[in-house]
């Protein structure tokens, strides 16, 4: 039954918990007390802090705190750290609530979002609270993840709400969390409500810790033999973990039966990237492997295979310990020790209980098992021990081996420290940007108080918050010099003075891409006629646009650093071949860098900019090329993971291009897209859609949410099979032009190898490109390369039902164009392979 069908029309509390304790019964749910304890504080009208351990079913509090609010017409929000959470439980509570109750709200999506329920990340309530302060428009807030608040970059997001809404309730839930007292008794002052706290709570799957100094393989052979499984083991980079699961390969993790169980279910998967081969083999073995690296579509295989119980061994990162919901038997640690982006440290308390607490599930495990691996040189002096024995002339003997150069120190002490620690008492980490005071002052009414209550009446100690009311000062000072905000003289009455906006705030002011402002500005540098066009942009309009959009998008880190090595590499070879000595290329090496097209003029319109939108400060322009480069290099998306050699981070670089392509969609003006740049814009949405669509899908979704239909999809191993390639005739249409500008480019090269192997499999040898390509050059000098040679007028094309033939005229110096490449492209093999099947049939004069 519908929990709304539960909705009594009392708000009595008696009545209230009576009838969500029925739904949930009906629901096969028996709440635990302390979830009866937290639901009932709720139904009361209290604040709650529930800080109970993983497994005790937090989600559910959450689930009635909604009901509660929806029963007595008020409207709730839910608030988790990251976009992936967030839209996770916006499809849970589409399922419980319907779709035309439920929203979202994630920076770069928003649906439905006047419903009465609200999913979004925490920045986005912080926005609105600091925006509309005590009229904002919420009653009870559900914020997921409280230990955030603590996080040193985003735990302002946590804190501005409690700050600001004083007329709200607050649940704020976490495994995590430590001593509450303060801000349950903060909390409590600002509400005028009670304010509960559950915690302390057993978990109703306990769990054993252990601390073992056998080598990794064969404490994962005795998990095995011993009814351990499934184990996750944790490290702390992506390589590694990576590493381990094919180290594993060679065991025998799951049985004959199990294999080919695991075969069958997956027998129809599309594994489409280099990444994917590998990850298809060990799955087949029983093997995971999970990280944030990996593309979706792969990911959720793996966790619907481990929620089935077909894996008996799962290798990953500590992402286990935000999103990943799978049964987990063991978690086994590989150290105790991680690099946080700036050194090596022992984990924090909090982390280790986060990762620890998914092991053993409720409804699936008796008890739990946490493992601790000793480090590798401390097993092996303490395996070359055991190998002496008791003969002292073989203990003598015995060179120890010494940590590795950098070890930070960890061991069965730390292990139990951590076992016994209650998690450290979370810190403010309160901040002040142009954005918040904007905000703030865009509110209205006495600025100035509003301002001086953010920055002296938060959870800060006094001299903190007179850094930050210095730093508010030093940014009121450059909004008023930009002309942003006026002050008005002090009026007869002796109040401060009056301080307001000069500029009207779009809506969604700092809720969603910062700098998209900014780019629409950028946009109108830029003219679509290549005859009138500014010297940037000139005959390449529309990669110039996409540059504006890319320099505003989040940077995928581990592709600029591919970028850059493969540029360093090609600076090395050419000063080589001028012969500059050793010394010099180090030093000219250091100013080589990742493509930035249009970076001068970027960020000389940027700075411009600033000066009349000072706010925008607070980010950080990074010019960047990944969908240009990707487009002008006329790659697939394997080509370019192969290229720049990040197998590692297929799901960064997808997640990055379906950005990309949301945002083009979304900021890009429609009467700014010439129809070079919609085949762009399409091409780039194909082409997302085609390596893994539940990115897409998923938004898509989003917008028209169907709860039946998601659910049926969640729980299903196979993906939906991405559309047909051939139907968006626009998008395979650039596919198709991609395909020929490539040999266009290997042509230009004399890459006769390249263009055999590309081409072979249909007659068309390296020996065949190198003779007709003879004639060509015996007529003119070279093949040009340029925007001109990509242009949609030299490819031509002749559409059949089952067949295109093209023909790909060449770019000579001469402009004659009196030679091509002629090819066909088979319609129903290109839906088959997920790209478009090219085969040259010849390379001739017209």
């Amino acid at each position: 039954m519908s929990l709304l069908k539960s909705l009594p029309n009392v708000t009595d509390p008696d009545v209230l918990f009576e009838a969500f304790e029925t739904w949930a019964t009906e629901q096969g749910l028996s709440l635990y007390p302390a979830q009866e304890e937290a639901v009932i504080e709720i139904v009361s009208g209290a604040n709650l802090i529930l800080s109970t351990p993983t497994g005790t079913g937090k989600s559910l509090v959450a689930v009635g705190a909604h009901f509660a609010a929806l029963s007595a017409g008020k409207r709730t929000f839910y608030t988790a750290p990251i976009k992936a959470l967030v839209s996770e439980k916006f499809f849970s509570l589409v399922e419980t609530f319907g779709a035309e109750n439920v929203g979202m709200m994630t920076g770069d999506s928003s649906v439905n979002a006047d419903a009465r329920i609200i999913c979004c990340t925490a920045e986005i309530l912080a926005n609105l609270a600091l925006r509309h302060g005590e009229d904002t428009e919420v009653d009870q807030v559900v914020m997921d993840e409280f230990h955030f608040y603590a996080d040193p970059d985003r735990g302002w997001a946590w804190q501005v709400p409690l700050l600001l809404l004083p007329r709200v309730q607050f649940i704020l839930m976490s495994a995590t969390l430590g001593d509450v007292k303060f801000i349950a008794e903060d909390l409590s002052k600002r509400t005028g409500r009670d304010t509960a706290i559950v915690t302390g709570v057993e978990r109703p799957v306990p769990l054993n810790y252990y601390y073992e100094t056998t080598p990794v393989h064969e404490t994962v052979e005795d998990l095995l033999h011993t009814q351990k499984s499934p184990v996750y083991i944790v490290h702390f980079s992506q390589a590694a973990a990576l590493e381990r699961a094919q180290a594993l390969a060679s065991a025998k993790v799951a049985t004959r039966e199990q294999r080919d169980e695991i075969a069958e279910l997956i027998g129809e998967f599309r594994f489409t990237t280099s990444f994917g081969k590998t990850l298809s083999r060990l799955i087949r073995m029983g093997i995971g492997v999970h990280h944030a690296g990996m593309l979706p579509k792969y990911r959720r295989l793996v966790e619907q295979l481990a929620q089935r119980g077909m894996l008996r061994v799962i290798c990953g990162t500590d992402t286990l310990g935000v999103g990943i919901n799978v049964p987990i038997r063991t978690v086994l640690f590989t150290a105790l020790t991680k690099y946080d982006g700036v050194k090596m440290r022992q984990v924090h308390v909090r982390e280790f209980h986060q990762i620890a607490g998914r092991a053993g599930r409720a409804g699936y495990d008796t008890a739990g098992t946490v493992v601790i691996q000793a480090p590798d040189h401390e097993s092996e002096n303490l395996k070359a021990i055991e190998k002496a024995g008791d003969d002292p002339k073989k203990k003598r003997k015995i060179v120890r081996k010494k940590a590795p150069d950098g070890f930070v120190s960890w061991g069965e002490p730390s292990f139990r420290r951590l076992v016994d620690a209650e998690p450290e008492t979370l810190s403010s980490s309160m901040q002040m940007t142009a954005a918040m005071l904007i905000n703030v002052i865009g509110r209205g009414g006495d600025a100035f108080a509003h301002v001086h209550s953010l920055v002296f009446d938060n959870h800060e100690p006094w001299k903190r918050q007179l850094v930050l009311a210095r730093r508010a000062l030093g940014i009121y000072k450059t909004l008023r010099e930009a002309g942003v905000v006026e002050q008005s003289a002090r009026g007869i009455d002796g109040r401060e003075p009056s301080i307001r906006l000069t500029v009207d705030l779009q809506a969604n002011f700092a809720l969603n891409q910062p700098l998209s402002p900014f780019a629409l500005a950028a946009f109108e540098l830029l003219d679509p006629d290549p005859e009138t066009g500014p010297g940037p942009g000139t005959g390449h309009y529309a990669l110039d646009m996409i540059s504006i959009l890319e320099a505003t998008l989040d940077n995928p880190r581990p592709v600029l650093m591919g970028q850059q090595f493969a540029a360093r590499g090609e600076a090395v070879n050419a000063m080589k071949r001028e012969g500059i000595e050793y010394d010099e290329r180090m030093a000219l090496l250091e100013e080589v860098t990742w493509p930035k097209p249009l970076e001068e003029l970027l960020n000389y319109t940027f700075e411009t900019y600033k000066a009349s939108q000072p706010w925008i400060a607070d980010f950080e322009l990074s010019p960047k090329s990944v969908v240009r480069d990707m487009y002008e290099r006329a790659m697939s998306f394997g080509e370019f993971i192969a290229f720049y050699k990040l197998a590692r981070s297929e799901g960064v670089v997808l997640r990055y291009l379906s950005d990309a392509y949301r945002a083009a969609r979304q900021t890009i003006p429609d009467e700014a897209k010439n129809e070079d740049l919609l085949d762009l814009i399409e091409w780039l949405g194909e082409l997302v859609r085609q390596v893994d669509s539940s990115l897409l899908d998923e938004w898509e979704e989003m917008l028209h949410p169907d709860a039946a239909e998601h659910a049926t999809e969640a729980h299903a191993i196979l993906p939906p099979a991405p559309k047909r390639l051939t139907t968006n005739v626009r998008a395979f249409r650039i596919l198709v032009r991609n395909e020929l500008f490539r040999r266009v480019q290997l042509a230009a090269l004399e890459h006769y190898d390249e263009l055999g192997d590309l081409d072979k499999e249909h007659g068309f040898t390296a020996d065949v490109w190198g003779d007709s390509l003879d004639d060509y050059f015996a007529e003119h000098d070279e093949i040009l390369t340029g925007a001109n040679a990509r242009s949609s007028d030299l490819l031509l094309i002749e559409v059949t039902p089952t067949l295109w033939k093209v023909r790909q005229i060449l770019d000579d110096p001469a402009g004659d164009h009196d030679w091509g490449i002629s090819a066909e492209v088979d319609l129903e093999a290109s839906d088959e392979a997920g790209e478009a099947v090219v085969r040259v049939t010849a390379v001739n004069r017209l």
